[in-house]
């Protein structure tokens, strides 16, 4: 019997590099690897589902699952997790704490990437910032043409403006015509214009952790996708994907473990490792549905309280029945 040939598009990451090597296979698959960045890959699974087997953006694919229109079935291999307070950047001279945000104007390039999700939802639960207190001001990072990537149907009391024509979010913060500024990626200022500009969080790690021991919540990003159409004529195969990429994040962090040598051009990884998992536990980067359950609740309920989703969806609507329990021994 022929394996199936499947385009696999996912970031190069260290957890994925067991697969890229093939030390790891995905039953009953071919794999044809395409290492992306997530924006291309997001950009062109959400506008024309190209990839068989691709790292999706969780709340875009929960923006799709709300509208039932998502062309993919979820996979729990969280391929990107990340705390996202060092994703806020701030106007130094104006903005002191999370509060002076009130009020003010704060630039992101898609209101419904997930990093914004998680940053609306610390913001209103630890600092009394709402998602209703300020103006949203929508453009590129680097690219005034940046576009949405997904149409989206906001409460009106939700407050997002696009960034003047030609304008930039990094600009527009660098001249100061915004106060904040909110990506997966750093603002693009020059160094001579950057000077009053920080992150919102003078020590964003300390911020994070004291945020991980008071919810348990280490945060995703991004889920992994099988097209539905595959996974309705192959039910094995979400299941065969679970397995193998959890295998290869399995033999990564077990490489990581190995101190004899860094594996990462990186000083002090052993001593972050050590650190990381003192707070988190050995398997701080856990797959799977019940392990994360909590953390997918609580990242459904805030997207539809921030007017993302037009209803609250459930694990169960966006995740294939297949990887809800794997088989043990």
């Amino acid at each position: 019997m022929s394996k199936l040939k499947l385009s696999v598009a996912v970031g190069n990451y260290d957890r994925c590099r067991p697969l890229f090597d093939g030390d790891v296979q995905i039953d009953g698959v071919d794999p044809v690897f395409m290492q992306l960045s997530p924006e291309e890959i997001f950009f062109r699974a959400f506008r024309h589902a190209e990839f068989d087997i691709c790292e999706l953006s969780l709340s875009s694919s929960v923006v799709k699952t709300a509208n039932r229109t998502l062309p993919y079935v979820g996979v729990p291999a969280f391929l990107s997790r990340m705390f996202r307070h060092s994703a806020f950047y701030v106007r130094k001279d104006r903005i002191k704490r999370p509060e002076d945000l009130k009020g003010k104007k704060v630039g992101l390039p898609e209101y419904q990437l997930t990093a914004m999700v998680w940053i609306r939802a610390f913001l209103e639960q630890d600092y009394g910032v709402a998602p209703e207190d300020i103006v949203w001001v929508r453009g590129g990072i680097s690219d005034a043409q940046r576009p949405e990537k997904i149409k989206l149907d906001l409460p009106s009391s939700i407050r997002l403006i696009d960034a003047p024509e030609g304008k930039t979010i990094s600009a527009l913060l660098a001249e100061g015509e915004i106060d904040g500024f909110i990506a997966p990626r750093a603002p693009d200022v020059p160094k001579a214009q950057a000077h009053n500009i920080g992150w919102l969080f003078d020590d964003p790690l300390v911020e994070a952790m004291s945020y991980y021991k008071r919810r348990q919540i280490f945060p995703i990003m991004h889920i992994l996708g099988v097209r539905r159409t595959l996974a309705e004529a192959h039910p094995w195969l979400p299941g065969a994907a679970l397995k193998a990429f959890t295998e290869a994040k399995d033999i990564c962090l077990e490489r990581l473990r190995e101190t004899s040598a860094c594996k990462i051009t990186m000083p002090f990884v052993d001593e972050r490792l050590h650190a990381d998992m003192t707070l988190m536990g050995e398997d701080f980067w856990s797959y799977g549905i019940e392990k994360n359950r909590h953390v997918l609740e609580e990242f459904f309920t805030q997207h539809h309280r921030q007017g993302l989703s037009s209803r609250r969806i459930a694990v169960e609507d966006l995740f294939h029945p297949a990887t809800f329990e794997q088989f043990t021994i």
